[in-house]
């Protein structure tokens, strides 16, 4: 079982979003997940690096070159890929997944996981979909895709593209009522 975490390198969060990194790290690895991530060493990715690699669990890095030239990677991940650009990061950290769990984060996080959404959306990725809404974070991105859906800029049905996971110790029940979404999606993409 792959997971695959997308997460913020801030340094300057809140230790409640650090907290769930940790306690995100302690749920996959009872179940011996392998974790693939963004490969940095600060943040929520280095909580969530340190912590699972303390633990002795499996976890690959996907880090483009340019981060590896300002010592943005993290230096105890064996597996760490370096890559030529962000779009080859992407491709690579949703390839071997079998879900996408996405803690609260900035523009990049943002970014890798509306494309997920998207590509959910058009049938060309349909493993579950999982944010870590710590204290509400995702509320206003929920509500936000509600508002496309109320505007019919996606099907109602859409909204259950992901799922809000307000808990890391309930990763697993959320992940396994996860429904599924059918490979032929794209007939249903658009309005």
């Amino acid at each position: 079982m792959t997971i695959t975490v997308y997460c913020a390198s801030s340094r300057k969060v809140d230790k409640k979003y650090f907290d769930d990194a940790r306690l995100l790290a302690d749920e996959l690895y009872k179940q011996n997940a392998r974790i693939i991530y963004g490969g940095g060493a600060v943040g929520l990715m280095g909580a969530l690096a340190d912590r699972y690699l303390e633990l002795g669990g499996d976890i690959t890095g996907v880090i483009p070159e340019f981060m590896v030239k300002v010592e943005w990677a993290h230096p105890g991940v064996k597996d760490m890929r370096i890559v030529h650009d962000m779009h080859e990061r992407k491709k690579l950290l949703i390839e071997e997944s079998d879900a996408i769990l996405a803690l609260p984060g900035g523009t990049g996080t943002l970014e890798e996981l509306t494309e997920v959404i998207t590509l959910k959306r058009l049938g060309k990725f349909n493993k579950p979909i999982i944010l870590l809404n710590t204290s509400g974070f995702y509320n206003p991105l929920q509500n936000f895709f509600k508002k496309m859906a109320d505007e019919h800029f996606l099907h109602p049905e859409h909204l259950m593209m992901w799922q809000l996971l307000d808990k890391p110790e309930n990763f697993w029940q959320v992940y396994k009522k996860a429904p599924e979404w059918p490979e032929n999606a794209i007939n249903k993409a658009q309005i």
